[in-house]
């Protein structure tokens, strides 16, 4: 009999309601605090209306599942006849979910193997959607979990902000990049590595710092066959606009995802955001 192994994640990965049920993945959500009113991601919160309160400079704040609902979520695996769980997040630079995870793990019905992607939004989920395919054709849990590392390890993620206020004041860069960005009116393009946020290049004007976020996927996807998400954050056309010419440039493109980030990604990132998440198969 092959080994039933369920998949767990957390609500920034933002995969589809479709992908989701077609590979039984279970999603734990992270809340977002505006103001002292606390919304759940995914179904109680859109990403719009945390822009529209960033917006209005209303405070909005993150935090992380407790270990608590991580523990109902693996009994109800182990319930439902999994023999093993790879539960897969977001960085633990970002958030302290891997952690909560880890801890609700210890006394689980069945063993968990949690894994911190060092990925959030689509990087984090073209890698869950690796785990669950290999979950999905019999694999065990130490061939899931490689299957999800190498896919992490091969994905790469570039953004472009508007500002780096709103991830200065999340603590997701540091306030001297944050202030050398302000004082000289750069515009910062922004990539993921080893689960932190770095400064990757500095363009004077938001069209020239696009221009080169495209340029960057282009180069880096080259030839292969790659998945490509393009997010954003109240800015639609912007996405749009580059989605439309990745489709024209990346010869190995496979799978284009265009979306909206979710509120928690929104919260820090700030209007604005445009990013490019590049996944080889």
């Amino acid at each position: 009999m092959s080994p039933h192994v369920a998949i767990v994640t957390d609500s920034t990965a933002y995969l589809s309601q479709e992908a989701l049920a077609r590979h039984g993945i279970t999603v734990v959500p992270l809340t977002v605090v505006i103001g002292d009113e606390a919304f759940e991601e995914g179904t109680e919160i859109s990403a719009p209306a945390v822009a529209r309160a960033l917006q209005r400079r209303r405070p909005v704040t993150t935090s992380r599942p407790g270990p608590a609902e991580f523990a109902a979520c693996y009994r109800a695996a182990a319930e439902a006849g999994a023999d093993h769980i790879v539960s897969l997040h977001l960085s633990a630079e970002f958030s302290g979910t891997h952690d909560a995870a880890l801890v609700a793990a210890r006394d689980s019905p069945v063993p968990v193997r949690v894994v911190d992607t060092g990925m959030v939004a689509m990087a984090l989920g073209f890698t869950v959607l690796a785990a669950a395919e290999t979950a999905g054709s019999g694999g065990t849990a130490d061939e899931v979990v490689a299957a999800a590392e190498k896919r992490a390890a091969d994905t790469l993620a570039y953004f472009y902000v508007d500002t780096l206020d709103y991830l200065r004041r999340g603590g997701r860069i540091g306030a001297a990049q944050a202030l050398f960005g302000s004082a000289l009116a750069v515009k910062p393009i922004l990539q993921l590595v080893d689960g932190r946020i770095e400064l990757l290049e500095k363009v004077r004007t938001a069209s020239r710092a696009i221009t080169r976020l495209e340029e960057i996927v282009v180069e880096r996807a080259g030839s292969r066959r790659v998945a490509i998400a393009v997010h954003h954050l109240a800015a639609a056309d912007r996405a749009a606009a580059l989605a439309e010419r990745l489709r024209e440039r990346v010869p190995g493109l496979d799978e284009l995802v265009v979306s909206e980030v979710g509120a928690v990604i929104g919260a820090h990132a700030g209007p604005g955001l445009l990013g490019a998440v590049i996944s080889p198969h």
